[in-house]
C-alpha cells in the first residue's frame, strides 16, 4: 500500500510542477503586457486627475485647429446648393478642425498640441543617461522633485523631450515645465537666455532664474522665465497672445518649427562641427493653416511644380559640385533659389519626391531639418505634398513620425495612408473643377518606393545598403483599388453653365471638335521616389516622325532603379485604363510618372503609352554635375485635365525640354493602347 502511495504522490507532483509554471508564467504575462500600465492609460485623460479643481477655469474653451474649410481633398466636399451666391465652394466652410483644450493631456510634452493653459514653472536638470533609454529610472532619478499640493496647484513636471546635449555626452540635458489650468497661479509670459550674472532688463520679482544652466557646454547660460499675472488678472488679449504654452528645442541656424519663436540667445553658440542650440517657445495657440481642396482655375489650368532631392541637413549644407564661389550654406542657398522658381512659375500645388532629409548621419534631428525644408513653399501658403526617398529616414526618425509632423506644417497635403499597405505614405489626391460641379478632373497618386532592400552590416553595427528597394505586390493592388474606384466622367469635361463666368469658358468649349466626348477617368500623374526599371527601357517610336520618345539628359550617371521588382509598370500601371469600354481602347490613366532619385537624370521617356519622368536636382546640397544646372520640373496642366505639359526652369531662369506629353499637340498615342 505504501508503495502505491508513493507511486501516486510522484504522479501528482509530475502534473503538479508544469501545470504550476505555466499558470505562474501566465500570470506574469498577465500583469506585464495587461494589468501593468507605467504610462496613463486613454482613460486618464478624461479624468479630473491629479489637479485641484476647485479654483480652475470654468467650462471648456476651444482651440481652432484651422479657419479655413476642412473639405477632404477627394472627398464630397459640400453640396453646389449649400454654396452661397458670388462664393467660391472651396471657399465655403462646411466643418472646422476644433480641438477641445480640456481634454488635451496636461502632463504630457507634443508641441503638435495646441494648448491654451500656461505653464507655472520651469526647471532643468542633467541626468547621468538619456531618459529616452530608460523612461522608469528617468522617472525615479531625473525629474524634478515635488510634492501632492505643488502637484495639484502648479502641474506635474513635464519633461521636453529634446536633450539639449545631444551632440555632446550620453547625459542629457532637459528642460522640465508645470503646466495648469488653475487661475490663481502665475503664468510664464516671458523667457530669456542670459550669461551667468546677469538678469533680465528691465528687473522686477517676477522673474525667476533656473538653477541649473541651460547650456550644454561652454560659457555658462541660464534660463530666466517671467510669471506675474494670474490668468484672471490678464485681459483677453493677454491670456490670448502673451501666455507660453510650450516649449521646443531647435538644433542648428535655422527657423523654428511652425508657431514658435527663439530665445533672445543661443542656449549654445557650437563650434565646428556642433550645431547651435536653442529653445524656443510658443506664445497662444498656433495651428498652422490647412491647404485649401485642389481645383483648377475657372479657364481650366493647374499647375504642379516638383522638387526633388532637398538633401536638406541640421546644419545649414555644405554646397556640392556647383560653380558658385564662395558657396556657403547651401541649404539657405536652395531654398533662395526655391523661392526664386516658385515666384516666377506660381504653382498651384508643390510635390516633394523624397531625399528631403540628407540622412548619412546629417539629420540626426529630423524634426529641426523638416521645420526648414518646405519653408519658401508654406510662406507663399501653397499646398505641398510630399513622398520619401532613400535617405529621409536613414538617421533613425520613423517615416511615420515625419508624416505626423509633415501633417503639422502649413498647407501640408500629406497622408500616411493606409497602415496595411507597405510603405508609408501611399494615398491619393484629387483636383476638382472650379464651377460648382465641383468635377473630379485630375488624379494624383502618391507612393512610398521604400529605401532598401536589402544590406549587411559591419563589425560597429553600420548598415551598408546593397540594393533599392522596390514597390510591392500589396502597392500594386493598392493602387488597383484605388483606381477601380474612381467613376468615369464626360471627357472633355463642359463647367457648369449654372454660373456665369464670362466668356472663358465659352471659348474653351468652343474647342472642342464633334466626336471627341467620351466617358472615361480623368488623367492622373503618379510620383514616388526611386524609377523602375521601365525607366531605363526602350523608349516608344513617335509613329508621325519615326524617332523615339525620349527628351532629356539620361547618360551622366548609373541607372537608378531597383534590381527587384514585383511588377508595378505591367501589373499596375499598364491594367489600369481609363476606360473599361473596349471602344475606348487602352489608353492608361495615369499619364504620368515622376521620379526623383537621379540628381543628373532629368529624361522624359514614354514606354508602352506611359510617360516616365525624372525631376533632375534641384539642391545645392545634394550631388550633381559641374555645368549642369539646378532644375525643377513643371507640369502645366490645361483643358481641364486634358492637356499635360512638362518642362524644366533651371536654376538661370532657362526653360529646357518644353514638351506635351498628352492631349492636343502631343505625340500620337501608342500604337499598341489603340
Amino acid at each position: 500500500m505504501g508503495f502505491s502511495l508513493f507511486r501516486l504522490a510522484r504522479f501528482l507532483r509530475s502534473i503538479f510542477v508544469p501545470t504550476a509554471s505555466i499558470i505562474a508564467f501566465s500570470c506574469l504575462l498577465t500583469f506585464v503586457f495587461v494589468l501593468y500600465q507605467p504610462t496613463p492609460g486613454p482613460g486618464s485623460i478624461q479624468k479630473l486627475g491629479w489637479q485641484s479643481w476647485d479654483v480652475i477655469r470654468e467650462g471648456s474653451s476651444l482651440a481652432s485647429g484651422g479657419s479655413a474649410e476642412s473639405v477632404e481633398v477627394g472627398g464630397s466636399g459640400s453640396t453646389a446648393g449649400s454654396i452661397p451666391e458670388g462664393v467660391d465652394w472651396w471657399n465655403v466652410s462646411t466643418t472646422t478642425d476644433s480641438v477641445d483644450t480640456a481634454s488635451l493631456p496636461l502632463d504630457v510634452w507634443d508641441p503638435l498640441m495646441q494648448h491654451d493653459t500656461g505653464l507655472s514653472e520651469l526647471h532643468i536638470t542633467e541626468c547621468m543617461i538619456d531618459p529616452w533609454f530608460v523612461p522608469s529610472v528617468a522617472a525615479d532619478f531625473c525629474f524634478p522633485s515635488s510634492t501632492k499640493e505643488e502637484d495639484a496647484t502648479k502641474g506635474k513636471w513635464v519633461r521636453v523631450e529634446r536633450n539639449l546635449k545631444e551632440q555632446l555626452s550620453m547625459k542629457s540635458l532637459n528642460v522640465y515645465y508645470r503646466r495648469t489650468r488653475r487661475h490663481d497661479i502665475p503664468l510664464i509670459t516671458e523667457l530669456r537666455v542670459l550669461p551667468d550674472k546677469e538678469t533680465p532688463s528691465p528687473f522686477s520679482h517676477a522673474w525667476q532664474k533656473v538653477a541649473y544652466p541651460v547650456s550644454p557646454r561652454g560659457q555658462k547660460r541660464y534660463l530666466w522665465y517671467k510669471a506675474e499675472k494670474t490668468w484672471r488678472e490678464m485681459t483677453e488679449a493677454e491670456r490670448n497672445n502673451n501666455i507660453i504654452t510650450e516649449i521646443d528645442v531647435l538644433f542648428g541656424s535655422d527657423q523654428p518649427w511652425y508657431g514658435f519663436e527663439k530665445a533672445d540667445q543661443a542656449a549654445y553658440d557650437g563650434m565646428h562641427n556642433i550645431e547651435p542650440v536653442w529653445l524656443t517657445h510658443r506664445k497662444g495657440i498656433k495651428p498652422p493653416p490647412r491647404a485649401p481642396p485642389l481645383h483648377f482655375t475657372r479657364d481650366g489650368k493647374f499647375k504642379i511644380m516638383q522638387v526633388a532631392d532637398l538633401h536638406y541637413s541640421v546644419n545649414v549644407g555644405s554646397c556640392r559640385d556647383t560653380t558658385i564661389t564662395p558657396c556657403t550654406g547651401s541649404d539657405n542657398l536652395t531654398s533662395t533659389l526655391l523661392g526664386h522658381v516658385l515666384d516666377i512659375e506660381k504653382p498651384d500645388m508643390v510635390v516633394f519626391t523624397g531625399d528631403q532629409l540628407n540622412g548619412q548621419s546629417y539629420t540626426w534631428d529630423g524634426r529641426s531639418v523638416l521645420a526648414k525644408f518646405a519653408k519658401a513653399v508654406t510662406e507663399r501658403g501653397i499646398p505641398w505634398a510630399a513622398v520619401f526617398g532613400n535617405h529621409d529616414d536613414e538617421d533613425g526618425m520613423t517615416r511615420e513620425a515625419q508624416v505626423k509632423y509633415m501633417r503639422g506644417l502649413p498647407y501640408s497635403l500629406v497622408d500616411e495612408g493606409p497602415k496595411d499597405v507597405h510603405g508609408v505614405g501611399n494615398y491619393v489626391l484629387k483636383v476638382k473643377s472650379a464651377d460648382p460641379s465641383m468635377t473630379h478632373l485630375l488624379t494624383l497618386y502618391f507612393l512610398d518606393s521604400g529605401s532598401y532592400y536589402t544590406g549587411v552590416w559591419d563589425w560597429w553595427g553600420i548598415f551598408h545598403p546593397t540594393e533599392y528597394d522596390y514597390l510591392r505586390q500589396d502597392q500594386i493592388d493598392w493602387f488597383l483599388q484605388e483606381s477601380s474606384a474612381i467613376d468615369a466622367i464626360e471627357r472633355p469635361f463642359t463647367p457648369d453653365g449654372a454660373k456665369d463666368l464670362g466668356d472663358i469658358w465659352a471659348r474653351q468649349n468652343g474647342q472642342i471638335l464633334p466626336g471627341e466626348r467620351r466617358l472615361a477617368k480623368p488623367n492622373a500623374l503618379m510620383f514616388f521616389h526611386i524609377p523602375l526599371q521601365e525607366s531605363y527601357s526602350a523608349a516608344d517610336v513617335n509613329s508621325a516622325t519615326g524617332l523615339p520618345l525620349d527628351v532629356g539628359q539620361h547618360d551622366l550617371e548609373e541607372n537608378g532603379a531597383a534590381k527587384k521588382q514585383d511588377g508595378f509598370f505591367h501589373k499596375g500601371l499598364l491594367q489600369a485604363l481609363e476606360s473599361d469600354h473596349r471602344a475606348g481602347g487602352r489608353a492608361p490613366e495615369v499619364k504620368v510618372v515622376a521620379n526623383g532619385h537621379c540628381h543628373i537624370t532629368e529624361n522624359c521617356k514614354r514606354v508602352k503609352g506611359v510617360w516616365l519622368c525624372f525631376g533632375g536636382g534641384g539642391s545645392y546640397s545634394g550631388y550633381g554635375k559641374v555645368g549642369f544646372d539646378r532644375r525643377f520640373r513643371i507640369y502645366d496642366i490645361s483643358e481641364y485635365g486634358e492637356t499635360i505639359r512638362t518642362y524644366k526652369r533651371t536654376e538661370h531662369d532657362e526653360i529646357v525640354d518644353d514638351m506635351i506629353l498628352a492631349g492636343r499637340g502631343a505625340p500620337p498615342p501608342y500604337e499598341g493602347a489603340a
